[in-house]
């Protein structure tokens, strides 16, 4: 397995065979605030067959509309909050759910393309998470001085509570939907994914990180890295997460 494997210990989500299917059993989850910019690149990018959810998340643009035009489903979740848009996939993915959900942010930094890769070991039978390790391919610029801060902050903090070494945190993750729905998810802001990678280790669920490339921003502005301000948010909602679960 790979290094980034999750540390030995006694499951409490039931293990999972590999999985008997292609791409059409996945779904993929965009939560998009203003994002008509850089959307349809990534709608474009994507393998043909996966089901394609993007949540518009209190949008002014013309988000909703070129998502359609790519094809895509559109969830309108008003209320902001990175959490909250892609519980709002999921809920909608509910009546009818994939065998893996990725999520994958619409800002085109990740390569959609490598979808399949990122799936592949959960196909496999080899894992139950696995995370898009940005640290070691990252285009120059593509992660600031503040993204990299924040990144190894917060990885020491999970670190701390649960023993087990993350390389990353980044948005680009695929799940097995029995496993998701299992770890009872919350947050409904920036620490969702804090949350979903503590759980997972305390589940004890096959994690995996795999190095794929990260690319500067072509389009919009972050949300995060983008404004002083966004940066401060996102960091204090990361603090408060690792604060409440860290020592559940």
């Amino acid at each position: 397995m790979s290094p980034g494997a999750a540390v030995a210990r006694t499951p409490s989500v039931a293990l999972e065979p590999p999985i008997a299917v292609g791409l059409h059993d996945v779904a993929v989850i965009i939560p998009a605030l203003d994002e008509e910019a850089s959307l349809p690149g990534v709608l474009a990018a994507l393998p043909p067959g996966p089901r394609v959810v993007v949540v518009d998340n209190g949008s002014t643009d013309r988000t909703a509309e070129v998502a359609r035009a790519g094809g895509a489903v559109v969830v309108v979740e008003p209320t902001r909050g990175y959490g909250g848009a892609v519980q709002a996939g999921i809920a909608w993915l509910a009546a009818d759910p994939p065998a893996v959900v990725v999520v994958l942010d619409a800002d085109h930094a990740d390569d959609p393309g490598r979808l399949p890769e990122l799936v592949g070991p959960i196909v496999a039978g080899v894992a139950d998470l696995v995370l898009a390790d940005r640290t070691a391919l990252a285009e120059p610029g593509a992660l600031t001085p503040a993204q990299r801060w924040g990144n190894r902050l917060a990885l020491a903090g999970i670190h701390r509570a649960t023993g087990h070494r993350y390389r990353d945190l980044g948005p680009f993750r695929a799940l097995r939907w029995t496993s998701l729905r299992a770890l009872d998810l919350q947050d409904r802001t920036w620490g969702w994914n804090v949350e979903m990678q503590i759980k997972a280790v305390r589940a004890g669920l096959r994690i995996v990180e795999i190095p794929l490339p990260y690319r500067r921003r072509r389009a919009g502005v972050s949300k995060i890295s983008g404004t002083v301000l966004g940066v401060a948010r996102a960091g204090y909602r990361i603090v408060v997460t690792l604060a409440r679960h860290g020592a559940s």
